[in-house]
């Protein structure tokens, strides 16, 4: 028997149907002579009608007062769940994160987990409960609900589970694992089985969207094995991706993870430039190559560009829109000269090259992107793979 903490997303319980479907896969886990822990996100779509609600009432909602009205979404999912699932005649028992005892800092919207009381929890699995957390919340010292930020709810599942020990962290979303690429670029991407930790860290913090960063580096910390799996796929189908601390057997070049909707400016002054050292992604990955040749370039999202543009609108000349490619993979930066001809005989630029640990990141053009993933992954990715060596590292 295993204690098994698995976490659905908010499409996973994005209807009465869909939540019906969780309580039957959450039940097949209970009936192996598992005990389950269940982690929900709020509804899809719940959150940000909360969030529009809010925004009636006051552009600038109080933060306190925020987190007091999205936590509520999550509740709606574990009450509603542990609903289906008593219908069918199992114990199950819905507790906020209050009620759990989980404790935050850091303030209001973005805080972090701290502690974990497991006792109540615990003593529910003991008498046959399966247990419904409400994820992406917490309390503070003082009593306030305060919700976690941006992909909450899977730091809950995994903080849980590294609390009560447990032997996998599952999580569910629309997908069935992690991807040689991501496949909605191209098609051949394979599901992989294993993940090692240290690379999946990197490219989550690339912009790889199966997994949350925080989760995946808390996993990492705790040595939570993680499993993905997809929650609306027959579960005696698929294993899913299984993110551990080592895999036994690497490939040379084992996947790309792709960051799109960017945009290269260049500058009046180099000092100018540095106002934008501290932003999201794109800026703190590119600039800071750019630095080393001292150019005025400016690397930024969609997410900053009005900002970049309402600060700096008469001294930015915008060169390109832009893609990053992260190239993933001991020998990656081994290959740097055979991608970059490969690239340029098919007439795609790159505007520039960074090299991180067993990773090499490369800046096309936006309008190339697609191609130039295409292109590395047939030659560099698909090559390399051996129905020999299934624990391979692969991003989507």
């Amino acid at each position: 028997m295993a204690l098994i903490v698995q976490k659905f997303g908010g499409t996973s319980v994005g209807s009465i149907d869909r939540i019906e479907a969780v309580a039957r896969r959450v039940i097949n886990a209970h009936q192996q002579g598992h005990q389950v822990v269940v982690v929900v996100s709020a509804m899809s779509g719940e959150t940000n009608r909360l969030l529009g609600l809010a925004k009636q009432i006051d552009e600038v909602p109080m933060a306190r007062e925020l987190d007091v009205l999205l936590s509520a979404g999550e509740q709606v999912s574990m009450a509603l769940l542990a609903m289906a699932i008593n219908k069918q005649g199992f114990a199950a028992t819905s507790m906020t994160a209050d009620q759990v005892g989980i404790t935050t800092r850091g303030g209001f919207n973005n805080a972090e987990i701290d502690k974990i009381s497991t006792e109540s929890i615990q003593s529910l699995l003991d008498n046959g409960h399966i247990v419904i957390v409400a994820g992406f919340q917490g309390r503070d010292n003082q009593g306030n609900i305060t919700t976690l930020g941006r992909g909450g709810s899977d730091a809950s599942a995994v903080a849980l589970a590294s609390a009560l020990k447990a032997d996998e962290c599952q999580i569910f979303t629309d997908v069935d694992g992690v991807y040689t690429t991501d496949p909605r670029i191209e098609p051949q991407a394979r599901r992989l089985d294993v993940v090692d930790f240290e690379t999946m860290t990197t490219l989550a913090r690339l912009g790889a969207k199966v997994l949350q960063l925080q989760s995946v580096e808390y996993a990492y910390q705790h040595q939570v094995p993680l499993r993905v799996l997809s929650s609306f796929e027959d579960d005696r189908t698929t294993q899913g991706t299984l993110v551990q601390m080592k895999s036994d057997n690497q490939t040379s070049i084992a996947g790309i993870a792709v960051l799109a909707n960017q945009h290269l400016f260049s500058l009046a002054s180099q000092a100018e430039k540095m106002i934008w050292q501290s932003g999201g992604i794109a800026s703190q990955l590119w600039n800071n190559v750019m630095d080393e040749t001292n150019s005025s370039h400016v690397v930024v999202s969609d997410a900053d560009l009005a900002q970049l543009k309402l600060a700096h609108s008469d001294e930015l000349h915008h060169i390109d829109n832009v893609a990053t490619l992260s190239v993933v993979g001991n020998a990656a930066t081994e290959c740097e000269q055979a991608m970059l001809a490969t690239l340029a005989g098919e007439g795609i630029v790159v505007h520039k090259v960074q090299h991180l640990p067993q990773c090499l990141c490369l800046l096309v053009a936006e309008s190339d992107h697609k191609r130039a993933v295409k292109l590395l992954h047939a030659q560099f990715v698909v090559a390399g793979l051996s129905e020999h060596e299934p624990e391979l590292l692969a991003v989507s």
